[in-house]
């Protein structure tokens, strides 16, 4: 069955979305009421990242999956069964996410789709009186992450961004053991990311598969015919989806970074790079580096796509360079060093998606302080937005302090925001 995503639909499902949500009373208290209260969620997005928020949100006490919502009529079955191994009652498959929207028994929205639809999905679902876990980077341009966080603000609701590194007690004791100055003055963050990609070749236009509602995938974002190489995965490197790797994996990195330095909007940023490996259809850049100026200290990224090993031997890291040492964050671990590399402290730890997925769902129940509320883990992703920027306008950005916008007449070029589908941007401002 088709639901397309057409405007009149889309007012429609929204306000009927609104008037229920307002009928059921403010959701946050009927979670933290009691410790005991079962929280129900639907979970956006299950062909592949959606299935780890599926077993996330089962591991934690009395929370209940109520539907799983894809566009791929194919992963649905799989997404339902695999919840019925974990829970007695069965969650409802849906191709509109918009059903669960309607439902005033659903607490929260859980987005692991392309980035595109993450911020229109959190604003839809805040509106709609729901609290929202949304997926790294949270948003796809600068704009869109300043309307998700007005959304948040406005609706009062718990929105937690999926930068899972900030729920991780062995992050955070790193993080501390840089504040509380155990290697002394930190000037500069280092942070990187290597994999081995394979091209994706050059797509050919052909008909929509039966399983694919393509129109509901585009959803706000303009639409393109489609192409044989574009899903589930492969949008990522084309702008008008996708982040790139800055987006993709660079957000992780640069929000520990900008943590353990305790900066929020750099001052400048510069980017460099190209796509140096394949003749294909990637849009974005295979290999670069963006550093950002904070004044008083700066912050680094560098991302390869053709070679897994990277610095520290590690695909992904973050060094902290202070006066008395370096804070080193690689693999599952992190190692303090002295000024001459001898090693002075070394700590293993492990990678669990559940500890993030308790604290929203703590957050939502009892109160607990979101370990990456949505307007922390934005400050992150206009990094990522503003790197981008950088490298698509070839130019130098320089930023105001106070409204964290580019200085200068139309710098970015159009890239602050995007073009919408009819009927979009006025509910996303709104």
């Amino acid at each position: 069955m088709k639901l397309p995503l057409n405007r009149r639909h889309f007012l429609k499902t929204s306000a009927s979305a609104t008037v229920a949500a307002a009928a059921a009373g403010p959701l946050i208290l009927r979670g933290a009421e009691s410790p005991n209260a079962r929280l129900r969620v639907a979970v956006m997005g299950v062909n592949g990242r959606g299935m780890a928020h599926i077993s996330g949100f089962l591991a934690q006490p009395n929370v209940e999956i109520a539907y799983v919502c894809d566009v791929d009529s194919r992963t649905l079955p799989k997404a339902v069964e695999a919840v019925s191994k974990k829970q007695t009652k069965t969650a409802r498959g849906v191709l509109d996410f918009r059903e669960a929207l309607d439902d005033p028994t659903v607490d929260a929205l859980s987005i692991a789709t392309p980035n595109h639809w993450h911020a229109p999905a959190t604003i839809l679902a805040c509106q709609a009186g729901k609290h929202v876990y949304v997926e790294k980077p949270g948003s796809h341009n600068p704009q869109e992450a300043i309307w998700m966080v007005a959304a948040a603000r406005k609706h009062d609701r718990r929105v937690q961004m999926g930068n899972q590194r900030r729920s991780w007690d062995w992050v955070q004791e790193a993080v501390a053991k840089v504040h509380a100055g155990e290697i002394g003055q930190v000037t500069f963050a280092r942070t990187w990311y290597n994999n081995a990609r394979p091209s994706i070749g050059m797509g050919k236009p052909v008909a929509v598969p039966d399983w694919l509602d393509f129109d509901a995938w585009q959803g706000p974002a303009p639409a393109r015919p489609f192409k044989d190489n574009l899903v589930h995965y492969n949008w990522h490197w084309h702008w008008h989806w996708g982040n790139g790797e800055l987006g993709n994996n660079g957000i992780h990195a640069l929000d520990v970074a900008r943590w353990g330095l305790q900066v929020d909007a750099p001052n400048s940023v510069t980017c460099g790079g190209g796509r140096y490996q394949f003749d294909d259809d990637q849009e974005t850049p295979d290999i670069y580096r963006t550093t950002f100026d904070f004044g008083h200290c700066g912050i680094s990224w560098e991302s390869h796509s053709h070679q897994p090993y990277g610095t520290e031997g590690a695909q992904f890291g973050i060094q902290f360079y202070g006066n008395k040492g370096v804070l080193i964050i690689a693999g599952n671990g992190y190692r303090i060093l002295d000024p001459n590399g001898k090693e002075l402290h070394k700590f293993e730890g492990r990678w669990n998606d559940s500890d993030h997925f308790g604290n929203f769902v703590r957050a939502i129940r009892d109160g607990e302080k979101l370990t990456s509320e949505i307007g922390e883990g934005q400050k992150s992703t206009q990094m990522c937005h503003l790197g981008n920027i950088a490298w698509r306008t070839g130019r130098t950005l320089h930023l105001d302090g106070r409204s964290g916008r580019i200085r200068g007449p139309r710098l970015e070029d159009g890239l602050w925001e995007r073009e919408y589908g009819r009927g979009w941007r006025r509910q996303l401002a709104g």
